[in-house]
């Protein structure tokens, strides 16, 4: 199968989401208690899913082409009004984000009406149940709104899993998607050198401001290299070789990377909780953001390479256990502490697992040759 290529068409879409991240992150910014949280993850969940949808379609389909690109651009109208109606969204915009969510999944049917069967399976759900179910949230106030929304969640997320065997006739593009979700994931750590830069970018920068600054940067970098350094070839690889691409793509791409990136964009709001007054002690909902963000971002990987290969990642594993200790104790001491210390812990599994990958590529870590991505634990 020749190679696919990512379309311009693409990258200009995924401009409306690196837009619609940043209003996930400030609607997580005004309210990051237990409540807050889940009200961010069920508005997430359709804004993912809507991105996810279309990269799939983009995946097993010519899309250089003007309907397609027409198409692309619809769903990214959609995406646009679901971004704008985030900040509101529990409030009276409700109905503009599931009525632009609904519209999103609509076109996405209709690109992909060509393939026998579509209605039958997660293009229909998206636009048959969870559409309608959106916008019938939106015209509901308090829990009723919230519930509904996860229910519509729910059946996104389930829809893979449920139309499994309908899914398995269809081929994929294996090095498509791994870049696809790559660039997903870089548009998250870009919202996190905006919570990193936003909240001093007009204040005195005085030291100790800039020595947070710094060290939130070391850590956004840190996230990129766990990343980029090591799992993101060893996903491809897995793609490549996997008796099952459908399901290695389901767990370990759409489901997978959802937790990678709401980790991510946690992180970003811990940053932009904590730069700008480093010497201040962070309360619990900061810490948990930037703390419990990068843990389940370490934890992520742990599951992602028992999906490709059956074995758990211990160093990451480990490392998450570490950072989950690690939060009580940041409870009293200053911001700046806390990002030294988590800082520092990370640049540190990164330094270890470099060790470890080139001993592995010496030789001496295996008696036969290693393949770089499934040097030990990446991924």
């Amino acid at each position: 199968m020749e190679e696919k290529k990512v379309t311009w068409a693409e990258l200009y879409f995924d401009l409306v989401f690196v837009f619609a991240v940043t209003q996930v992150s400030q609607l997580l910014h005004h309210r990051h208690d237990w409540t807050g949280t889940v009200q961010a993850l069920v508005v997430f969940v359709p804004v993912y899913w809507c991105w996810v949808g279309t990269t799939v379609q983009a995946n097993i389909r010519d899309v250089d082409t003007l309907r397609d690109r027409l198409g692309i651009f619809a769903v990214g109208l959609g995406g646009l009004f679901m971004a704008l109606a985030l900040p509101g969204a529990y409030g009276p915009r409700g109905v503009l984000l599931g009525a632009g969510y609904w519209a999103a999944r609509l076109v996405l049917l209709w690109l992909v009406g060509r393939i026998p069967g579509a209605w039958h399976g997660p293009y229909g759900v998206g636009a048959l149940v969870s559409g309608p179910l959106l916008v019938a949230g939106g015209l509901l106030d308090g829990p009723a709104r919230t519930l509904l929304w996860a229910a519509a969640a729910c059946c996104d997320l389930s829809a893979p899993l449920v139309f499994r065997r309908r899914l398995a006739k269809v081929e994929y593009h294996p090095g498509h998607l791994p870049e696809r979700f790559g660039l997903f994931l870089l548009v998250a750590l870009g919202e996190s050198i905006v919570g990193i830069g936003g909240p001093v970018a007009q204040s005195d920068l005085h030291p100790a401001q800039l020595g947070s600054v710094a060290s939130a940067f070391v850590i956004s970098c840190a996230l990129w290299w766990l990343y980029f350094g090591y799992a993101s070839d060893a996903m491809r690889y897995a793609v490549e070789t996997a008796s099952s691409r459908r399901d290695m793509i389901r767990w370990v791409f759409s489901y997978g990377h959802l937790a990678l990136i709401g980790s991510v964009i946690a992180v970003a709001v811990g940053f932009g909780e904590t730069v700008a007054e480093p010497g201040r002690a962070l309360g619990a909902g900061p810490l948990a953001l930037l703390y419990g963000g990068s843990a389940l971002y370490l934890l992520t990987f742990g599951y992602t390479r028992w999906m490709m290969f059956g074995t758990l990642s211990p160093t990451r594993t480990a490392a998450a256990a570490v950072v989950l200790a690690l939060l009580p104790l940041m409870v009293r001491l200053p911001a700046l502490a806390a990002l030294g210390s988590l800082a520092v812990l990370l640049v540190g599994l990164n330094l270890l697992e470099y060790l470890r990958v080139r001993r592995a590529r010496d030789g001496e870590a295996a008696p036969a040759p290693v393949p770089d991505c499934l040097a030990p634990d990446l991924g």
